[in-house]
């Protein structure tokens, strides 16, 4: 019993996680502001779609030649993404329009679509950490994607006329890191994340 004790104690507060005191609560959710301007810009949200079709520039149009999904997100049989999307971006000589490229060039699969384009500030945090819609990524799998994922970091040299996400990679990762770092709170449902990013 003098054994169990103190083990069970040692298990309630591991379980409770390090506290997250008000002022990091309040860092964290300034810096969700920014990693809401860089998710819902269209080099990112453009893939993230609620339905099948992936969307194309700065407009967001649907995709030409009817380009799909498909069963694993990449592409319908027959129509792979990497038929016209290799592994990195052509030469500029190929023309500012030239499909861009980078590594593993797809979708979500679509169990976990990870559809966030116009989705209130708070429904895209609890989407982003629910193991269930992200590829079942804890904080630490989470941060590892978005500082070193190949098709991430294309979001930053897109190639071509287009427009890179805004917000500086170093400074995306860092506002991410702050805000896992708290556990990931999100904001009050209706209240909007107000932080550094320029909207």
């Amino acid at each position: 019993m003098r054994i169990l004790l103190p083990c069970l104690a040692l298990a309630v507060l591991t379980a409770c996680g390090p506290r997250v005191s008000p002022e990091q609560k309040a860092q964290a959710l300034q810096a969700f502001a920014t990693i809401e301007q860089v998710f819902q810009h269209p080099r990112c949200s453009n893939c993230h779609i609620p339905g099948d079709a992936p969307l194309q520039f700065d407009s967001q149009t649907p995709h030409a030649m009817n380009v799909v999904r498909g069963p694993e997100g990449k592409g319908a049989p027959g129509l792979p993404c990497a038929t016209c999307h290799a592994e990195a971006n052509p030469p500029a000589s190929y023309g500012p329009h030239a499909p861009p490229g980078a590594p593993h060039w797809q979708l979500p699969p679509p169990d976990q679509k990870m559809d966030w384009i116009g989705l209130p500030t708070a429904e895209l945090c609890a989407m982003i950490k629910d193991k269930q819609h992200n590829g079942d990524r804890d904080f630490a799998a989470l941060t590892k994607h978005v500082t070193e994922d190949k098709l991430v970091l294309w979001g930053w040299e897109p190639g071509g006329d287009r427009a890179p996400v805004p917000v500086p990679h170093d400074r995306f990762v860092a506002a991410f890191t702050t805000w896992a770092d708290a556990g990931g709170p999100c904001p009050e449902p209706g209240a909007i994340a107000r932080g550094d990013a320029q909207r």
